[in-house]
């Protein structure tokens, strides 16, 4: 096995154990009351990440690996990794928000209002460079911007009437 179609497999196989945390937190979230905002734009995230991930399958699963952006790649993962912890079980990839439960302001949270979005606009970038394919790096981040504008508006939103909660 490649080096390449190793690192595909890690994060496609990482993807999808997300996917199933996040569908797990998600029923646990709803079942305490917790609703979810602003679901019309979920598709095109699925959809843009999904894409992302094939055209990287590919065009990238014979490609010679660049050490230096897998080693910011590797960085990103473990910034990714806090995200998920300092998040816990209210970690979801759909916005759903516990009205009476308090924002987190710990961890990555204590310095940034969004660090999960930070990670993934610099992952959409970086992983097609540890490939040599800046071109996907540009089409996608672009595409993800799109995406992202219409999602942190609307989980900003979301979020603003759980800001007297308090903190944690």
């Amino acid at each position: 096995m490649s080096l390449a179609v190793l690192v595909l497999t890690l994060v496609t196989l990482q993807r999808l154990g997300e996917l199933a945390l996040a569908r797990h937190n998600t029923r646990r979230l709803l079942d305490q009351g917790a609703v979810e905002a602003a679901p019309g734009h979920y598709p095109a995230i699925i959809a843009v990440h999904g894409l992302w991930l094939a055209t990287l399958w590919i065009l990238g699963w014979s490609a010679a690996v660049r050490p230096a952006w897998l080693v910011l790649f590797c960085v990103l993962q473990a910034l990714r990794v806090w995200v998920i912890g300092t998040l816990g079980p209210r970690w979801t990839t759909r916005i759903i928000v516990l009205p009476a439960g308090a924002l987190v302001r710990r961890g990555p949270y204590r310095w940034v209002s969004h660090p999960n979005y930070m990670v993934v606009v610099a992952e959409i970038a970086v992983l097609p460079l540890v490939f040599g394919l800046p071109w996907v790096a540009l089409v996608f981040s672009m595409l993800n911007a799109a995406v992202l504008v219409v999602r942190i508006r609307a989980e900003s939103q979301a979020l603003a009437g759980t800001r007297h909660a308090g903190a944690r």
